[in-house]
């Protein structure tokens, strides 16, 4: 079974963040230049205080169109983070993703941060269990022949 401490391993710790006082605009810009969809924020201490997305980003450039730039990520960042742990399967975080309807997902042990996994690469390590179990149900059935057709 998958954990997400084999995402990690991966993927890496590198983790995005910004302040709270920081503004949307300078969220728009750190999201744009390392092409990826949320970040967390954290408090002036260096804990998490929230994560922020490109989805909260969009409705508020949505609902405050004239100065949604300048606006605070405090007052727009979701502050009720759900986190995971290195052990936790990855059936089970995608079932937390899915039922709580969030995307990214801070991984961490004790008050350590490990790192930011995403739906995207939960859904990528079980496509790779997958081929890893068809292949081997492959094998056992045609004991041990290869079943590809490059023969």
């Amino acid at each position: 079974m998958i954990e997400v401490r084999d995402i990690l391993k991966v993927k890496g710790p590198k983790v995005w963040g910004v302040k709270s006082s920081q503004t949307v605009r300078e969220a728009m810009e750190i999201l744009v230049r390392e092409n990826i969809g949320a970040l967390l924020v954290f408090n002036a201490q260096g804990k998490i205080a929230g994560i922020v997305s490109e989805r909260d980003i969009a409705r508020t450039c949505y609902n405050h169109p004239q100065n949604f730039s300048l606006t605070a990520i405090g007052t727009i960042m979701t502050k009720k983070v759900i986190v995971g742990k290195p052990e936790d399967k990855i059936d089970y975080i995608m079932g937390i993703m899915t039922k709580n309807r969030v995307r990214h997902i801070p991984i961490v042990s004790g008050s350590q941060l490990e790192g930011l996994i995403s739906i995207g690469d939960v859904v990528k390590a079980q496509l790779q269990k997958t081929e890893y179990e068809n292949q081997y149900l492959k094998e056992y059935m045609f004991g041990g022949e290869s079943t590809t057709s490059d023969r």
